[in-house]
């Protein structure tokens, strides 16, 4: 039975798998009236779609209703966004194509549902189940005949496949797909030599749930042919001692004949073994035997390809990972120098982060921002101590000393050798003190010439900076603080991230205000003022007949840090 979290569904395939196709489609039909009624598209266009084809089974006479339901469920699909429908669409287009004895059409249709279920892992993925079947059957001879391919189309397809797939869990089910329908048998699994854990692995039970398997490497038909370089070809599983019948058991399965095999790399080392089970016709012959040999060459290459790709993608995360810790190390010796304005960076940061998640922007660009944002002041450290952390108002040729960390900045992080992203990491951060008029610093940039993650780094450090405590100052007022945003409006900052700024919930502002004074944020409070933004409660601080003070006090009270 294939995995399918959905109970309705679910019996109505385990009724086709029984080939009780009165029952499977009285159950569809059930279905299909349950998600209509209940508005679930997703669900509804699954349901026509499996109870057209079941009637077509059922009665080829009858092809014309079944054609009806299955254009039904290929054009609700259509006008889904879910996977599921894609899936259905694809699956319904090829069944009737299949119908009308388009076969090679119907089959190129099959073909992108099967690889859409797999590439989605979508638990609905009737193709599993389905498209097998269609592809083992004879238009007009019957449905139970299976085809007789070509052993070299089988390889052809099987390479054209698995060339392109890097997920080692995806390609895991191509190749057993692929291999079952190539053998012509009911199913199969692959399983990997983890040579560290001296253990036999599968993410994939065609027909069961899929689940990880692991056992080791010297147990079972899997492990003996692993152990051996011997293959096994079973005619009669119950009646060999080499068989455990317990999983059959367990899963109510009934293996009849087994064909077990080792896969080996160029190297003819064992890396793993096919186990594929009941011949749909007879026993498992020399020619299976064969054509499973040819299999696992092609299945070999491109599983250590699959392997070394996430050994790969271990690296880059490791690397990630050394390199975000770098970063915030960096940050931190900023933090160290100056006990007041500890925290800058990351407060900077957050308030970067909500403002590009206001602007729907995508992951890419947030994730430079984020690093930016950490980054921005990293010049301080070339700031002299009595300037940085100097109470009261500074000189001008202080003002002036300061105003070079973002050269500074700059320098630093251009001399860390990194890829084209890091550059524009770089430009974002050295940019935050450009103004959009034009007369900020330090290269006095103007407009849309300010990159853009500077502009928004820009309305960040600002209201960070003003709505926190300094040597010469406590924090403003935060009407003070909204008026110096507006009244910069395409002067110092760009007008329309300010408006997108001010948009930002007040929960989530207060969120950030907590990370410095560690209060505890009321859930009542939480949903209170997550249905205001911060132009609302500037709006009911200078309002003063504002029937909304309560909520503007409220949002004082965690912006003063006050605790109970």
């Amino acid at each position: 039975m294939i995995k399918c979290d959905n109970e309705l569904i679910k019996n109505g395939l385990g009724l086709l798998e029984d080939k009780n196709y009165t029952g499977a489609i009285e159950v569809f039909q059930n279905a299909q009236k349950f998600y209509a009624e209940n508005k679930s598209d997703e669900y509804v266009s699954t349901s026509l779609s499996l109870l057209g084809m079941t009637m077509y089974l059922l009665d080829k006479n009858n092809f014309r209703e079944a054609l009806k339901l299955l254009n039904d469920a290929r054009y609700m699909a259509q006008f889904s966004k879910n996977n599921t429908a894609k899936l259905v669409n694809e699956y319904a287009q090829g069944t009737i194509d299949f119908g009308e004895g388009n076969n090679d059409v119907a089959l190129a249709h099959f073909e992108n549902a099967r690889n859409l279920a797999l590439t989605y892992e979508d638990e609905l993925s009737v193709t599993g189940y389905v498209t097998t079947r269609i592809k083992q059957i004879k238009s007009g001879v019957g449905f139970e005949m299976p085809i007789k391919s070509d052993p070299l189309v089988s390889l052809v397809k099987i390479g054209r496949s698995i060339t392109a797939v890097t997920d080692i869990n995806v390609l895991l089910k191509v190749i057993a797909e692929e291999t079952k329908v190539a053998i012509q048998a009911d199913r199969c699994t692959v399983f990997l030599l983890d040579k560290e854990r001296n253990e036999l692995w599968s993410k994939v039970a065609l027909g069961m749930d899929s689940q990880e398997i692991r056992f080791p490497a010297d147990k079972g038909l899997a492990g003996y042919v692993v152990k051996t370089g011997e293959p096994l070809n079973i005619s009669d599983a119950y009646s060999d001692s080499r068989f455990n019948p317990d999983i059959d058991k367990k899963t109510g399965y009934h293996t009849k004949t087994i064909l077990c095999m080792p896969i080996k790399n160029n190297n003819q080392e064992i890396i793993g073994a096919f186990q594929v089970l009941n011949k749909l016709e007879g026993v498992f012959t020399k020619g299976d035997e064969d054509l499973l040999v040819a299999i696992g060459g092609s299945a070999s290459i491109a599983l250590e390809n699959a392997q070394l790709f996430e050994i790969q993608k271990e690296l880059y995360k490791e690397q990630k990972e050394l390199f975000e810790s770098f970063i915030d190390t960096l940050a931190t010796s900023i933090d160290a120098r100056d006990k007041i304005t500890a925290g800058h960076s990351s407060r900077v940061k957050l308030y970067s982060m909500l403002l590009v998640e206001q602007l729907n922007c995508d992951a890419k660009f947030k994730e430079l921002v984020e690093k930016a944002a950490i980054l921005h002041d990293i010049g301080k450290i070339g700031i002299r101590d009595s300037v940085l952390q100097k109470e009261g108002k500074l000189t001008d040729e202080e003002y002036k000393h300061i105003q070079e960390h973002v050269k500074i900045t700059h320098d630093i992080l251009d001399k860390i050798y990194m890829s084209e992203d890091f550059k524009i990491i770089t430009e974002m951060a050295c940019s935050h003190h450009e103004k959009y008029d034009g007369t900020g610093y330090y290269r006095h940039l103007k407009g849309e010439e300010i990159p853009y993650g500077g502009r928004i780094l820009a309305v960040a450090d600002v209201f960070d900076a003003i709505t926190s405590k300094r040597h010469y100052r406590d924090k403003m007022p935060i009407q003070n603080v909204i008026d110096i945003l507006l009244s910069g409006k395409d002067k110092h900052f760009d007008g329309k991230l300010v408006d997108e700024f001010l948009s930002i919930s007040a929960d989530k502002i207060v969120r950030v205000f907590l990370t410095e004074n560690h209060n505890f944020f009321k859930p009542e409070d939480v949903e209170t003022l997550s249905k205001y933004t911060i132009l609302d409660i500037y709006n009911f601080i200078t309002d003063e007949n504002s029937p909304n003070k309560n909520i503007s006090d409220l949002f004082n009270y965690y912006y003063a840090g006050n605790k109970d």
